[in-house]
C-alpha cells in the first residue's frame, strides 16, 4: 500500500543512521531503533502546523522552523510563545505597601495616601448641620480626564467623620458608586458593600460631646480598583427599640405619618479617599492601536496587539466582584483616551480576533459599563 511505502522510505530517510534502520512515525514524528544501545535517528524536518509547529522551514535548513504562527517568535530555529513586554511604559498598576502595612495606614486615615479628590455637592457642605430625612448626594471628583491626563488612580478605602445630634433617632445609610476614568454618572458601579465577602464599613465612636463615629471602608490590595469620582449618597433610616426591647428595629424615615419622629441632625465634618496615582501614557497607548493599522515594522503589529491585550486583561481584572467583569478597559479607551465608540469596537474586535489564534487562551465575556 502507499502507505507502507511512504514509511519505508520516511524510516531510509529519517531513521537510518550508525548502520541500523528504525521505523519512522508519522503521528510521533520520531523513530524506533531496533537496538536501544545505538541511536538510529537522523535529522527529522521541521513540522508545519498550527501553535507551536513552524508555519514554515527554513529554506537553507529543513530541519529548523524558518517562520512561526502568530503569538510564537522564532528563537534558535525553533517557535517559542511571545510574551508581551511589561506595562510600565503604557500604564501603572502595582504599589509597594503590602496588606497589613496598607490597613494600618488606613485605620490611622494616614495622609500619605489620600488622595486629595474635589468635594461637590448641592445637597450639603461639610462641618454644617443638616436635616437628614432626604437622600444627599455627595461627589469626590479628582478631574483627571481634563487635568491631570498622565496620571490615573485607584481607591484603597473611604472614609468619613458622621456627627449625630444628642438623642438622634436618625442613623445613617450609605450608598457608594464609583466612576473608574470619568464619563456620567451612569458609567459608575455600585459598590456592593457587605455582600459576597466584600468588605464592610466599620465604625469607631470619637471621643466627642457630640456622637461622632468614624466610618472606614478599607478594600486594601484584593479590592482596590480604578477611579476617578466617588458618588456618595445618604439616607437615613429611624432606629427604635423592638417589641422585646433587646432588639433594633429600623423604618424608612417616609414610613412614618407623623415627621416628628425623625428627629435629630446630622453633619459630615471630613470625607477622604485613600489611595495611589499611576503613570499613564495615553500617546503610547496611541501609538500601539496605531500599530495595528499601520505596522511599524514585520512583526510588529503582533506585538502591539499582544501590549494590548495584556493592558486589557489587567485593567479588566480590577473590576469589582461579580458574576462576569465589567469591561473597564472600554472606559479607559473613551475617557482617557477619548476614542469614539466605532474605534472601540473595532480595537476590540481585533483583540478578541489575535486572542483566539493564541495558545491555551481562554477569552472571557465582559458586562458592557461605559457607552
Amino acid at each position: 500500500s502507499s502507505n507502507y511505502w511512504l514509511n519505508r522510505i520516511q524510516s531510509f530517510l529519517y531513521c537510518n543512521e550508525n548502520g541500523l534502520l528504525g521505523s519512522f512515525s508519522e503521528e510521533t514524528h520520531t523513530c524506533t531503533c531496533p537496538n536501544d544501545q545505538v541511536a538510529c535517528h537522523g535529522s527529522l524536518p521541521c513540522t508545519v502546523g498550527d501553535g507551536s509547529a513552524c508555519l514554515s522551514c527554513a529554506p537553507d535548513n529543513r530541519t529548523r522552523c524558518g517562520s512561526c504562527n502568530a503569538g510564537y517568535m522564532l528563537s534558535q530555529g525553533i517557535c517559542k510563545p511571545e510574551v508581551a513586554e511589561s506595562t510600565e511604559h503604557y500604564i501603572g498598576f502595582e504599589t509597594d505597601l503590602q496588606d497589613l502595612e496598607m490597613k494600618y495606614l488606613l485605620q490611622k486615615t494616614d495622609r500619605r495616601i489620600e488622595v486629595h479628590a474635589i468635594f461637590i455637592s448641592n445637597d450639603m457642605r461639610l462641618n454644617n448641620w443638616f436635616d437628614p430625612s432626604w437622600r444627599k448626594r455627595m461627589l469626590l471628583t479628582l478631574k483627571s480626564n481634563k487635568y491631570k491626563s498622565s496620571l490615573v488612580h485607584m481607591i484603597l478605602g473611604l472614609s468619613l467623620q458622621i456627627c449625630l445630634t444628642k438623642n438622634s433617632t436618625l442613623e445613617p445609610v450609605l450608598a457608594v458608586y464609583v466612576n473608574p476614568f470619568g464619563g456620567s454618572h451612569s458609567e459608575s458601579w455600585f459598590m456592593p458593600v457587605n455582600e459576597n465577602n466584600f468588605p464592610d464599613w466599620e465604625r469607631t465612636k470619637l471621643d466627642l460631646p457630640l456622637q461622632c463615629y468614624n466610618w472606614t471602608l478599607t478594600l486594601g490590595n484584593k479590592w482596590k480598583t480604578f477611579f476617578e469620582t466617588v458618588h456618595i449618597y445618604l439616607r437615613s433610616r429611624i432606629k427604635s427599640n423592638g417589641p422585646n426591647g433587646n432588639e433594633s428595629i429600623y423604618y424608612e424615615p417616609l414610613e412614618f405619618i407623623d415627621p416628628s419622629r425623625n428627629l435629630g441632625y446630622m453633619k459630615i465634618n471630613n470625607i477622604q479617599v485613600f489611595g495611589y496615582s499611576m503613570h499613564f501614557d495615553p500617546e503610547a497607548i496611541r501609538d500601539l492601536i496605531l500599530q495595528l493599522d499601520y505596522p511599524y515594522t514585520q512583526g510588529s503589529q503582533d506585538s502591539a496587539l499582544l501590549q494590548l491585550l495584556e493592558i486589557r486583561d489587567r485593567v479588566n481584572k480590577l473590576s469589582p466582584p461579580g458574576q462576569r467583569r465589567l469591561d473597564l478597559f472600554s472606559c479607559l479607551l473613551r475617557h482617557r483616551l477619548k476614542l469614539s465608540t466605532s474605534e472601540v469596537v473595532r480595537i476590540q474586535s481585533a483583540l478578541q480576533a489575535f486572542n483566539a489564534k493564541l495558545p491555551n487562551t481562554v477569552d472571557y465575556d465582559t458586562t458592557k459599563l461605559c457607552s
